[in-house]
This record gives structure tokens, C-alpha cells and sequence, in this order.
């Protein structure tokens, strides 16, 4: 631990604040149908859990950071929890929120989820996804709540917190851990596994496996198909090499399979010549895995860009790879022409 709080010293305070959430996130999974019974709507839940990790994560960096290192690029707005139709929704986001901050007012924590307004425009920001992996959530399954620090337009730290993954890398993807682990990284001091969701466990380092030719390649895939484009992900793999048993789970957990050694790769093709990818979907994963030795690119290799607010304006699809495999993708989604323009 003593590592990581030498290279970046946000890093404890963004730890606490993730791992807050975890647990707050958890218990409102654990009640998805006692949430959709009383709202009449079957995404309450990851409505409720979006607004309450926001204001769970706002609120934790307000109490440990200074106003200038708290500034936060969030993907939820109060707006909407502000009107009277979703009255329900808010008691039930204020009734998660004071699980861990018993005195907190509706008003504050409507204040702190809008606190996470900030538009990417400054020198130095966090960029934060509460619940990433909708689907995953509402399946009681895989989640993560990502929290990502940019600096001058690099990722320099992230910290995200997977709740239902184990640390035992036999225990199967199908299946949640209801321990749950949190990561951890900063720029040149590697990536770092924390069991129980817990900042206080010792931390353990972890590192990418080293490209095997030989080796069947075991790929990161979404549940849900419309998420990358599967057919194009097979002829990339078949050129490069023989497929072995992919890795299926929703959201940035995928990154942490790539960091830990238990996938080789991790594709992200464009859907569409239109969409644009979100950089809270990917600074802490991309954080996390490039740490652990992965490579992190878009689709024609070059580097993630952040200079330019909230999206990936520069680039199209992301590619994580282990070290030797990222090139061979590249190449072959070239000779391929897959993702062109």
C-alpha cells in the first residue's frame, strides 16, 4: 500500500471512496426485486445504485479533498431525480445514501451527484462511471465502479471496484463473489488487487500474462452482443491464432482480467461509424490494465486520447492486449480492413 500512496497521493482517498460504494452498490443489488416491486419499473435498481454511488463517491472526495482535487467528469445528473414523478427513485437513491451517511439531507446528496459536473475542461479531473455493466447489475451479476484521474490529458491513477469478482481466478465468471475485490493503479507503480472490496487488505500486485503463440488466446466478451462487434472479433482472432474459452462478464471488470492474467485480450470494435466511446467507460481500466503491463490502444494502435472532454473524440474502438498479442491485433485488423472508416 505504502507503494501506491508514494506515486500518487489521491489514491487513498479515491480507494476509500470506491470501496464506500462497493458496498453500498451490493446491498441495493441484493434487493432488485423489493426495488422494482415498489417503483413498478425493472431498472430502478441501477437507477437507485447509478444516483447513490455517485453521491456516496462526490461526497467521500469532498471530505478528503480539496476543492481543486475533486472535480469530477460523472455520467449521472440530478436533474431528472429532481421532479416529482421520480419522487419513489429519489427516497430509495437518499434511503442508500444515508446506509452509509445516516445524517445526509435529500438536498445534499441531490447536490453532490450535480457536483459531478465538471466538463473536462481542466488540467485535472476524475472521470467516473458508478455502475458500469447495466445489464450485468440488473442480472446480479458483473459491475464496476470506475474511477479514473486524468492530469494534462493523461490517466495518471485509477481506482475500480468490481464487487461480485473473486480473487480466485478458478472461481467461475458466471457466478458473483459476494466479497468482491477493488484495483488500483498509478502511473509507474503498477496495479494492485485489495480482496473484500476493502482498502485495508493487503494489497497484491498484479501482472498481465506473457504472450504465448502456442497458447489457445482466451478473449474478454461482453453478454451483451451490442456491445462490440463479435463477428469481426472472430476473424481477428482467427488470423492471429486458435480461440480458446472466452471470458464473458459485462463492464471494465474485463480490463481486470487482462491486468490479472486470466484473459490475453479484451476487443471493444466500433458498433457504428458514429459512436463515440465515453472516457469514464475506460480511464480506470485502461489505468489498470496498462499498469499491469497490457497495452491499451484504439483500433489503428494509436493511444487513448483525453484532451478532449468527455469522449474519445480521436479515437475509434478500444484494443487491450497483452504485450506482443496487442501488435498482432493490430495487424490483423488491418490486413483484415475491420473498423475503417
Amino acid at each position: 500500500m505504502s507503494e501506491l500512496q508514494t506515486q500518487h497521493r489521491l489514491i487513498p482517498a479515491a480507494l476509500e471512496a470506491v470501496s464506500t460504494a462497493c458496498a453500498v452498490s451490493r446491498a441495493v443489488q441484493a434487493n432488485l426485486a423489493q426495488l422494482c416491486e415498489v417503483t413498478k419499473d425493472d431498472r430502478s435498481p441501477v437507477t437507485v445504485a447509478d444516483f447513490a454511488v455517485q453521491a456516496i463517491i462526490s461526497l467521500s472526495l469532498a471530505d478528503q479533498l480539496s476543492e481543486c482535487d475533486r472535480l469530477i467528469v460523472g455520467e449521472e445528473d440530478a436533474a431528472v431525480l429532481r421532479t416529482n414523478e421520480q419522487a419513489i427513485i429519489r427516497k430509495a437513491v437518499l434511503e442508500a445514501v444515508k446506509s452509509w451517511r445516516p445524517q445526509v439531507t435529500e438536498a445534499e446528496m441531490l447536490d453532490a451527484i450535480d457536483a459531478c459536473n465538471h466538463d473536462g475542461g481542466s488540467d485535472s479531473f476524475w472521470a467516473l462511471d458508478p455502475i458500469d455493466g447495466t445489464k450485468g447489475f440488473l442480472r446480479g451479476q458483473h459491475y464496476a465502479i470506475a474511477l479514473g484521474r486524468i492530469e494534462d490529458g493523461e490517466v495518471v491513477a485509477g481506482v475500480m471496484g468490481c464487487p461480485n469478482l473473486s480473487t480466485d481466478q478458478s472461481f467461475p465468471l458466471d457466478q458473483v463473489d459476494s466479497q468482491g475485490v477493488v484495483y488500483a493503479a498509478s502511473r509507474g507503480a503498477g496495479a494492485w488487487e485489495f480482496a473484500d472490496c476493502s482498502p485495508t487488505s493487503p494489497p497484491m500486485r498484479i501482472l498481465a500474462q506473457r504472450y504465448d503463440e502456442s497458447r489457445p488466446l482466451r478473449f474478454c466478451e461482453s453478454a451483451e452482443k451490442g456491445h462490440s462487434n463479435r463477428g469481426d472479433s472472430g476473424k481477428i482472432i482467427d488470423a492471429i491464432g486458435t480461440e480458446g474459452d472466452p471470458a464473458r462478464l459485462d463492464s471494465q471488470c474485463k480490463y481486470s482480467l487482462v491486468a490479472r492474467g486470466q484473459a490475453d485480450g479484451y476487443l471493444r470494435l466500433p458498433t457504428s461509424k458514429t459512436y463515440v466511446e465515453k472516457i469514464w467507460d475506460h480511464a480506470a481500466g485502461m489505468c489498470i490494465a496498462t499498469e499491469a503491463g497490457a497495452i491499451v490502444s484504439d483500433v489503428s494502435g494509436n493511444p487513448l486520447d483525453f484532451t478532449h472532454g468527455v469522449r474519445l473524440e480521436k479515437n475509434r474502438g478500444v484494443i487491450c492486449a497483452t504485450d506482443g498479442l496487442h501488435q498482432r491485433i493490430i495487424a490483423a485488423i488491418d490486413d483484415l480492413a475491420i473498423a475503417q472508416e
